[in-house]
C-alpha cells in the first residue's frame, strides 16, 4: 500500500509539473515585458496562449508608438494586417439566420431575440471598453530560433480617430483605407484616405453592424442562392405549324 501511495504521489507531481510547463510561455511573456517596459501603464491588458500566440491591448494614444516599439525595438518587421472590428450586437437580431441555423436551434428556435433589451457587447481575450477596436498583426520572421507574432489591439474613441501606422509599416496604407471605407474610422496622418471598393458618393459604412443590408433581409443569410424553376421547354413544332427554322408549314405540308 505504501508503494502504491508513493507511486500515486510521484505521478501526481509529474502531472503538476507537466501542467505548469504547458501553462508557461517564457518567450511570449518576455515579449509582453519588453512591450510594457517601453509603453508602461499604456499596456492595458495582455493574454498569452502558451505555445501558440500573444495579444496586447494598448491605449489609443500610444497606438502609433506601439508600432514603433514592436518593429524597431522588438524586431517585428513583418506586417500582417490591420483592421477594425465592430463589437456591437446586430440591431437586426438573429432574423437573418439561414435555414441551417434554424434547424440547429434548440426546440426550433431561430435564435431571434424578441426582447427590446440591447444585447451586451463581448470583446476579445484582452477585453475592451468601446464599440470599435482597431487591431493589427505583426511578426518577427527569418530567425528559426526566434520566430513569433503578436496581435495589438486598441479601443477606438467616439471621435473614431486612430493614429496611422503608415509611418512605420508602409503596408498599413491599404488596410487603413479599407477600414476607413468600411467602418468610417479616420486614420490621422494617413497620406491619402480614398475609396477602394465603393463609389465616392456611397452613403454609409457596410461593415458596421447597424448598416442595413437589404439583400440580407430579402433572402436567407448567409446568401443562400435563390432556387427558381427552370423555364419550360416549348414542345417541338407540329407538322402543321411554323417552326423557327422553317422546316414546317402552316398547312402541314413539306417543301
Amino acid at each position: 500500500m505504501a508503494a502504491d501511495a508513493t507511486t500515486d504521489a510521484t505521478a501526481a507531481a509529474e502531472d503538476t509539473e507537466a501542467e505548469e510547463q504547458v501553462e508557461t510561455d517564457e518567450r511570449r511573456e518576455a515579449l509582453l515585458s519588453e512591450l510594457s517596459s517601453a509603453l508602461g501603464d499604456s499596456v492595458l491588458a495582455t493574454h498569452v496562449d502558451p505555445g501558440r500566440d500573444v495579444w496586447a491591448r494598448v491605449a489609443i494614444d500610444v497606438w502609433a508608438e506601439a508600432a514603433e516599439v514592436v518593429r524597431h525595438r522588438m524586431g517585428a518587421r513583418y506586417f500582417g494586417f490591420l483592421s477594425v472590428i465592430d463589437w456591437m450586437p446586430s440591431p437586426f437580431g438573429r432574423s437573418m439566420d439561414s435555414e441551417v441555423d434554424k434547424a440547429l436551434g434548440a426546440d426550433g428556435d431561430s435564435g431571434t431575440d424578441e426582447t427590446d433589451e440591447p444585447a451586451e457587447m463581448h470583446h476579445g481575450v484582452t477585453g475592451g471598453e468601446s464599440r470599435f477596436q482597431v487591431f493589427a498583426r505583426v511578426a518577427k520572421v527569418g530567425d528559426p530560433e526566434d520566430h513569433w507574432g503578436i496581435t495589438l489591439v486598441s479601443d477606438i474613441p467616439e471621435s473614431l480617430e486612430v493614429p496611422t501606422w503608415t509611418n512605420t509599416y508602409a503596408g498599413a496604407d491599404w488596410h487603413e483605407r479599407e477600414a476607413w471605407e468600411m467602418y468610417g474610422v479616420t486614420f490621422t496622418g494617413h497620406p491619402g484616405l480614398r475609396h477602394i471598393y465603393l463609389p465616392g458618393d456611397f452613403e454609409g459604412n457596410p461593415l458596421r453592424k447597424d448598416f442595413p443590408l437589404i439583400a440580407r433581409m430579402v433572402k436567407p443569410w448567409p446568401g443562400i442562392v435563390d432556387v427558381e424553376a427552370l423555364p419550360e421547354v416549348e414542345p417541338a413544332g407540329d407538322p402543321g405549324t411554323d417552326t423557327p427554322d422553317g422546316s414546317g408549314t402552316a398547312d402541314g405540308g413539306g417543301s
